[in-house]
């Protein structure tokens, strides 16, 4: 649709119905916020009742409807679609209308944001460059996807784990694809999960590794010397065959380093990929034939509806992952050859809510965060109920540890320390392991 509104921007009138499948989703508040953080210049409908879905016979998210000028609606479109397969319509009707169709500019600037954002804005995702060994929270390096200014920060962390010092900040802050010796020039879009590597994975060390969302791509930092460089990915979304031939990816949205192969939650294809460092080769399917829903089994046939948090235990030769769509805590198998996936909690696409519990009686709301803590446990960015959840995977047990966040987007384990990319709240929440106490990372930019 934006391409759309940039080549039609006096001709076409763009109206978003919000129809939620999620109860956080049917919040005008949460919509409006959403609508921000996506920078969404048309008007929105909170259709929180269906009412307008019914009107038109909708059956499907999304669907796009055009009405003409005279207010009869010409067709429908149920599904994803391109610019291209648009235009041309969009051409006809305003060539039939000709000088009587109103061309005045429909656009509205942004609202402000309900929490003013600081240094950061709308943070996606957080990461450590080494798990939590009990050897002290400072000088340790950290990573956060500034994603609403299209950035990356890096920096080392103080003696008690609470502040930043930024020494390097990646991306120039505008949005687009360019790679570049000086880290500052390079340009991201919405980046999101990011994964420390070094030479073990065949990359100069001090590598971080990012899932660039908004360009479907890959993308390596030289942390030494500002170098940004594609690993996979072309600025554009597969939807084709040519472009899958071409080295399209479907939306990246977390990673995760195991040894030389770089795990990735392709939320876009509802699957997970894994791209071999060393070798230098195109990203493979690791697990999940396309299909968008949750079913077990090995992994190419196995069922995922939109992962988007990744976290490895390459001891046990697991690859954890919370699906958002089906709300679910999955792990698939790191053997390509004989493995498989495997649910721990969530039973359907339309199975959702907030209960504590056991196996099929959880209940959590489009997770988009996943960690290992060190004796096991996953702790899960519960982001729809604004809740951080411990889940045990071998009991399938899951119990509500913090509230009050504001929709977490993902999270990294310290030192009896969580940092959590707080995205609405435009922070990086601290939270003590021992009490659950809630602080904020200080961020000090040099």
């Amino acid at each position: 649709m934006r391409e759309l509104e940039r080549r039609f921007p006096d001709e076409l009138a763009v109206v978003g119905v919000h129809s939620g499948k999620y109860i956080a989703e049917r919040d005008t508040a949460r919509i409006r916020e959403a609508a921000i953080r996506l920078g969404n210049t048309h008007p929105i409908v909170n259709d929180r009742q269906f009412r307008v879905w019914r009107s038109y016979a909708v059956r499907a998210w999304p669907t796009l409807v055009v009405i003409d000028p005279q207010g009869y609606a010409v067709t429908s479109h149920a599904g994803e679609f391109t610019a291209a397969m648009v235009a041309p319509l969009v051409e006809r009707l305003v060539a039939d209308a000709g000088a009587s169709l109103d061309r005045a500019p429909r656009h509205f600037p942004l609202d402000p944001p309900a929490i003013a954002p600081s240094v950061l804005r709308y943070p996606g995702k957080v990461a450590l460059d080494t798990p939590g060994d009990g050897g002290g929270r400072g000088h340790r390096r950290i990573a956060i996807a500034d994603t609403g200014h299209h950035r990356v920060l890096v920096g080392t962390l103080s003696d008690d784990g609470r502040r930043m010092t930024v020494e390097r900040v990646v991306g120039s802050g505008e949005a687009g694809l360019r790679d570049d010796a000086d880290a500052r020039a390079a340009r991201f879009t919405m980046p999101n999960g990011m994964a420390f590597g070094g030479a073990s994975d065949g990359a100069p060390a001090g590598t971080l590794y990012v899932a660039d969302s908004g360009n479907h791509a890959l993308r390596a930092v030289d942390l030494a010397t500002g170098t940004v460089r594609t690993l996979a990915g072309t600025g554009h979304r597969i939807r084709t065959r040519a472009d899958l031939e071409a080295g399209a990816l479907a939306s990246p949205w977390d990673v995760a380093l195991v040894g030389a192969t770089l795990h990735v939650a392709m939320a876009g294809s509802h699957q997970l990929w894994a791209l071999d460092l060393a070798r230098g080769t195109r990203p493979r399917v690791h697990a999940g034939q396309g299909g968008e829903d949750i079913r077990d089994g090995a992994l190419g046939d196995a069922l995922l509806a939109q992962p988007m948090g990744l976290a490895a235990d390459a001891r046990a030769g697991r690859l954890y992952f919370v699906d958002a769509e089906s709300s679910a805590v999955r792990w698939a198998e790191l053997d390509p050859a004989a493995g498989e996936v495997h649910t721990i909690v969530g039973t359907g696409l339309f199975d959702f809510g907030d209960a504590d519990g056991v196996g099929d009686a959880v209940r959590m709301q489009h997770q988009q965060g996943i960690a290992l803590h060190p004796g096991g446990r996953l702790l899960v960015a519960d982001s729809y109920d604004d809740a951080l959840k411990w889940v045990d995977p071998a009991t399938r047990r899951a119990e509500t540890w913090v509230r009050g966040l504001h929709e977490p987007g993902g999270l990294a384990i310290g030192d009896g320390v969580v940092y959590v990319a707080d995205t609405n709240a435009h922070r990086i929440a601290v939270v003590e392991e021992e009490s659950g106490e809630v602080g904020e990372l200080e961020i000090e930019e040099r």
